[in-house]
């Protein structure tokens, strides 16, 4: 079966250049040998400078050899040899750990053969690998100071519970305060737990044909004492769509937009639900009249342990809307967010019919 070549490849493995350098070179040796010839062996000489004429003739021929296999092993030290050194240099490295390193390109002509090419792959596969190793490690550094924080609360109360010098009424805040904390902990531990399992999801679960409308609606509801208490006005349009998908991920999404959208509007402030279908797709919109973002939040939002709004982020861990767009890429959905700091925050999910 042929290979087919690599479109970015431009020029062949040994250059026009060194073909032409190497054919001059042994242009110049059968030159030289033809003088030779023609100098001294259709002359009549005697017998010792005929000797002599063989033995230098012979000593020709063995230098000439020498300089054609020097100049071929030039040619592919500086064509394969030298680059393979760095390549197994870089390789070492990224070995240890040390995945900044990067390959400069060898040719001076901004043309690219194969080991230009695989010079490329690598250098992209060092990125990649750096991206990951930073990623982690941010991971692991918030997950630490995630978790650091409720226990160091529940550290200290329990400390103060055990003391005993303290109030019925105290007790009973302290413990509240424990409970709390270990609710977030739950919480938290909750989330990574399911955002672990949707990056790591390779096959889609078990899919049903379910009314949309319907549980977005039965959603919302769930939230009813934390918008009342917060006299909040809920508006909702939603046609009548039936949709197959997964339930319980789409039911993570839109808890998670929900609770969003409550946590930032302000006491006495207005959500709105939309539920319509255009172009064959679902489209579900939420909009709050909240804090809103700038442009460089926006631009983060869906990142882990995010949190844009620092006044409020002992209210969650970052994590609800990684998790919703983990969820959407799964079901090959769309999402989208639009907002202006003071004026709101409208998210946008597509999902086709």
């Amino acid at each position: 079966m042929k290979k087919e070549r690599d479109p970015r490849i431009n020029v062949g493995y040994t250059s026009f250049k060194e073909y032409f350098i190497l054919f001059w070179i042994l242009a110049a040796i059968n030159g030289l040998h033809m003088w030779l010839y023609s100098e001294f062996l259709d002359r009549n000489m005697p017998e010792t400078n005929l000797r002599f004429v063989v033995g230098f003739l012979m000593g020709y021929l063995a230098f000439a050899a020498v300089l054609v296999t020097g100049s071929i092993a030039i040619v592919r030290h500086i064509s394969w040899s030298r680059p393979m050194r760095k390549l197994s240099e870089a390789v070492r490295k990224i070995a240890k750990g040390d995945f900044s390193v990067r390959i400069a390109p060898i040719r001076k002509d901004s043309k690219k053969d194969y080991i230009e090419v695989m010079f490329d792959d690598f250098n992209t596969m060092a990125q990649e690998l750096q991206t990951v190793e930073t990623l982690q490690t941010d991971f692991i550094a918030n997950v630490s100071h995630e978790i650091k924080t409720p226990l160091s609360v529940i550290q200290e109360y329990a400390v103060a519970l055990k003391k005993g010098k303290i109030t019925e009424e105290e007790r009973e805040d302290y413990a509240e305060t424990i409970i709390e904390a270990t609710e977030k902990l739950s919480a938290l531990v909750s989330n990574i737990l399911k955002l672990n399992k949707l990056e790591n999801q390779g096959i889609m679960p078990e899919v049903h044909t379910f009314a949309l409308d319907e549980q977005i609606r039965q959603c919302a509801v769930t939230f009813e004492d934390l918008w009342e208490n917060k006299n909040i006005i809920f508006n909702a349009e939603l046609e009548e769509i039936t949709v197959c998908y997964n339930e319980n991920m789409l039911e993570i999404v839109w808890n998670n937009l929900l609770a969003n959208a409550i946590k930032f509007t302000e006491s006495g402030g207005n959500i709105f639900i939309h539920l319509k279908e255009e172009n064959n797709m679902a489209v579900v919109s939420i909009s709050d009249t909240g804090c809103g973002m700038d442009e460089n939040t926006q631009k983060r939002i869906f990142d882990k342990f995010y949190q844009g709004d620092s006044s409020r982020s002992q209210e969650g861990n970052g994590l609800g809307l990684s998790m919703v767009k983990r969820i959407i890429d799964l079901v090959g959905g769309t999402i989208t967010v639009e907002s202006e700091p003071g004026e709101g925050t409208t998210f946008t999910v597509c999902l086709r019919i």
